[in-house]
């Protein structure tokens, strides 16, 4: 029997759920009123479509997905996201050196290899505590490199404030996502079991997750 694998964008789809169900309503709503429309309703329409377009799902044989699933693991990465960075792979090998997404794309993988480095090395040297996160963002945001890629993966340069923080937010979860993996570490929860977060102004990130060893 072939496995089922929803790739990283699938969840994507799953958080859009609420979001989807409450721009159906409002447009239903207007329907309903003659209304036209607000841009709040449309914006979330546009955004309920880029989710469904993004998303992709298919089949695997489970001989693949084991083997797929064992490179993953290597990699120290869940089979969806290692599976992304397949398909940005090729992007990345087949576009011209002048495309501006393959720019953008290899770009955010330097971001995010040199995140799981320095993760990896703070812990190593004993640095690991529950603001884990931002040591080491603010580690990796101390080197010119580390900065000129991510104002490259995020388009800093010539997007405006929304797009920026549009761009922003998937990359800066996945870094939080990664180095929380490569220190073994896992959310932090209060006493209800709560997901517990810290807030920064003035930082390449404004919220992140506190953290807590395995």
């Amino acid at each position: 029997m072939p496995a089922t694998l929803e790739t990283l964008e699938k969840t994507n789809k799953k958080r859009a759920g609420k979001a989807k169900t409450g721009a159906r309503a409002d447009a239903a709503t207007s329907a309903e009123t003659g209304e036209k429309p607000t841009l709040a309703q449309k914006r979330a329409l546009k955004r309920k479509r880029m989710v469904e377009q993004n998303t992709v799902t298919f089949l695997l044989d489970t001989e693949v997905r084991k083997f797929v699933g064992a490179a993953a693991k290597a990699a120290g990465m869940d089979i969806a996201p290692f599976m992304q960075k397949m398909a940005e792979t090729y992007v990345i090998e087949n576009a011209t050196a002048e495309d501006p997404m393959a720019r953008r794309i290899a770009a955010k993988r330097a971001v995010l290899d040199r995140a799981v480095e320095l993760a990896r090395e703070v812990d190593a040297e004993g640095g690991f505590d529950e603001n884990f996160i931002l040591t080491v963002v603010r580690k990796a945001s101390s080197e010119i490199e580390f900065v000129d890629n991510y104002e490259i993966a995020v388009d800093a340069k010539t997007a405006d404030d929304r797009a920026l923080a549009r761009a922003q937010a998937p990359i800066n979860q996945q870094m939080g996502r990664l180095i929380k993996r490569a220190a073994g570490a896992r959310s932090k929860r209060d006493a209800n079991g709560k997901i517990m977060r810290g807030q920064i102004q003035n930082e390449l990130i404004t919220t992140y997750t506190l953290l807590e060893k395995a």
